[in-house]
């Protein structure tokens, strides 16, 4: 079923995908990241990621500098769920600080944002970006939403935007962090808020990775451009490759607590959950962005692997903007083993590409730069 004129669902992540979670580890503190060899993101990048890496080659040189993190005493490394009061709720996130953190060398950011329904400890274990940061030296923040079933409303200027502005207030503050090294991912309604964090803070962050659920956000206005690499199936039945409401989605439960399903509520019940009109075809959505990139001329195809195709686009050094179709691929995290495990509800994963190891090769060469 598909989505048509301004009608139409905003949401995304199946709620049974969310009681799966009941069968995980509440800690999420072990597990393993599928990563494939650096010579994988060496190809797709021109570098090997690294922490600490000078950019993209001929980008200017890194702005910002170590956070106030850097003078208190250090965290330990491990996993931790911090509690804090934003506009007056009780809202909390997991901090994830990498193995060997010595709370005095300033390491990068990545905020990782969960999906409609999802939660935030189920979320981790998807993506798997906390063992991932151990290897590759960054911290990771995994936020919560609010609501039943738990989601995020990714309109520009929202209590919600607002609260992942404050995760990272907080992460400077009480951690050493690289400040022109703020990256930010999501997945289904968590890549609508990466989006639109893209938008609210584009000085502040440096680069984004929405998987399955890029938007162009209606006011989004950059101050700087915002490189971005984002990665979607052709055969997502909850966010469709081609616009539009999948068949999936209008199973899954309003997010107004009410126990309807999106059928069932109707139209405009989801206006809170993602900005815009769910009609844009995810290759126009690419498209937009490049040009607010200032990039020039029509898309450009390569193969990635037998099944991803890399689509790229003419963009000034530093800016690119980079999106990994995935054929047959469903509503899913490219290369996580967990994301495997649910496909009866998300629909096919591919292991041919690393969503982990590629977003990273393209943070790593994508810093902050002064102006």
């Amino acid at each position: 079923m598909r989505r048509t004129g301004a009608v139409g669902v905003r949401w995304l992540v199946p709620a049974t995908v969310a009681l799966l979670a009941l069968g995980c580890s509440s800690t999420a503190t072990t597990g393993e990241s599928a990563t494939p060899a650096a010579s994988a993101v060496a190809s797709a990048h021109g570098t090997e990621p690294a922490p600490g890496g000078t950019g993209a080659p001929g980008a200017s040189a890194p702005a910002g500098g170590p956070s106030a993190g850097c003078a208190t005493a250090p965290a330990a490394p491990g996993e931790t769920e911090i509690h804090l009061e934003h506009e007056g709720v009780d809202r909390w996130y997991l901090r994830h600080v990498p193995t060997g953190y010595d709370g005095t060398t300033a390491q990068p950011l990545v905020v990782d944002i969960h999906g409609y329904a999802e939660g935030a400890k189920l979320h981790s274990l998807v993506s798997g970006l906390g063992p991932f940061g151990d290897a590759h030296g960054f911290i990771t923040v995994t936020p919560n939403g609010q609501g039943a079933p738990v989601h995020w409303n990714a309109n520009l200027g929202s209590p919600d935007v607002a609260f992942i502005g404050t995760v990272i207030d907080q992460a400077e503050r009480d951690l050493c962090v690289d400040t022109a090294r703020i990256f930010v991912t999501g997945y289904s309604n968590g890549a609508f808020m990466t989006s639109a964090v893209a938008c609210q803070y584009s000085e502040r962050v440096a680069a984004v990775a929405p998987v399955a659920g890029i938007r162009d956000v209606p006011g989004c206005a950059f101050r700087r451009p915002v490189p971005v690499i984002a990665f979607h199936g052709t055969a997502d039945h909850f966010v469709e490759y081609q616009g539009g409401m999948g068949s999936a989605a209008a199973k899954l439960p309003a997010p107004d607590g009410s126990g309807r399903t999106l059928a069932e509520a109707g139209p405009g019940s989801d206006d809170a959950v993602v900005p815009g009109s769910m009609d844009q075809k995810v290759p126009d959505i690419v498209a937009a962005w490049s040009q607010r990139n200032g990039c020039t001329g029509g898309p450009s195809e390569t193969a990635a692997a037998a099944d991803v195709t890399r689509i790229t686009f003419a963009c000034p050094s530093g800016d690119e903007v980079e999106l990994y179709r995935v054929d047959d691929g469903g509503h899913t995290w490219p290369g996580s083993p967990m994301s495997v495990t649910l496909g009866d509800v998300t629909g096919r994963t591919t292991m041919s590409i690393d969503a982990d190891a590629l977003m990273w090769g393209f943070f790593t060469d994508h810093p902050l730069t002064a102006s």
